[in-house]
C-alpha cells in the first residue's frame, strides 16, 4: 500500500478535524515495508453478528444477510475470533469424535433453520463437543448452488456456541457436510 500524498487540506478537511486527526496521530510512526505479501483473502474479515440464543422465538434466531460467494470460499471453515487456528486443524483431524449429527436434505430455508436451532440447543443440552451437519451440495437446487451450505455457515457464524467449523472430511460427506465443534460447557 502506498502512502497518500494528498493533504488533508486538499481532501476538504476541515481545520478542527485536522487539528484533531494530528493530535490522534502524534508519536505514530509508519510501518516498516517487510515485502511479505498478504493475500486478500487472509485479511478479509468476515462479517459475524452474535446472536443470542436463549430466544424462545427460533423463527428469527439467525439472520440470512451475509451470504458468502462460494466460488472464493475454498476450504470451508470458521474459527471464533481469539481462538488458536490449529483448533480448526484438530477439528479436521477428528480429534473430537461426531457425537450426533443433523441432516438438512430437502428442507427448505425456514425448516432448516428452526431444525438447526433445535438440533443445537438440543446439543447442548447433552454436551456434545462436536456435531456434523450435512447440508447437501446443492446439486438439486435451482442452479446446482449450495444454497443450504451458504445458510448454514452463516447460521452456525452467528451461534454463540459455536467455535469452529469446517467442512467434513471426504469420508464423512466432504463438501456435502461440516463438522462443528461447540463451546465446552461445566458439569
Amino acid at each position: 500500500m502506498k502512502p497518500c500524498n494528498q493533504s488533508l487540506s486538499e481532501v476538504g478537511a476541515r481545520d478542527d478535524d485536522v487539528a484533531l486527526f494530528r493530535e490522534a496521530m502524534r508519536g505514530v510512526k509508519p510501518l516498516i515495508e517487510s515485502g511479505k505479501i498478504v493475500h486478500s483473502s487472509l485479511r478479509r474479515q468476515l462479517p459475524v453478528k452474535f446472536v443470542v440464543f436463549d430466544s424462545p422465538d427460533r423463527e428469527n434466531m439467525f439472520s440470512d444477510g451475509w451470504q458468502p460467494d462460494m466460488a472464493e470460499c475454498g476450504e470451508w471453515s470458521f474459527v471464533r475470533p481469539g481462538l488458536q487456528r490449529h483448533t480448526l486443524r484438530k477439528l479436521r483431524r477428528g480429534n473430537w469424535p461426531v457425537q450426533d449429527e443433523l441432516d438438512l436434505h430437502g428442507l427448505n430455508r425456514d425448516d432448516a433453520r428452526q431444525m438447526l436451532a433445535e438440533f443445537l440447543e438440543n446439543c447442548l443440552l447433552q454436551q456434545f463437543r462436536c456435531v456434523r451437519i450435512i447440508h447437501g451440495r446443492g446439486l438439486g437446487s435451482k442452479d446446482r448452488k449450495p444454497v443450504l451450505k451458504m445458510l448454514t455457515g452463516n447460521w452456525l457464524m452467528q451461534h454463540h456456541a459455536v467455535l469452529a467449523f469446517c467442512q467434513a472430511l471426504p469420508e464423512h460427506g466432504g463438501s456435502g457436510a461440516v463438522l462443528i465443534l461447540l463451546k465446552s460447557v461445566g458439569k
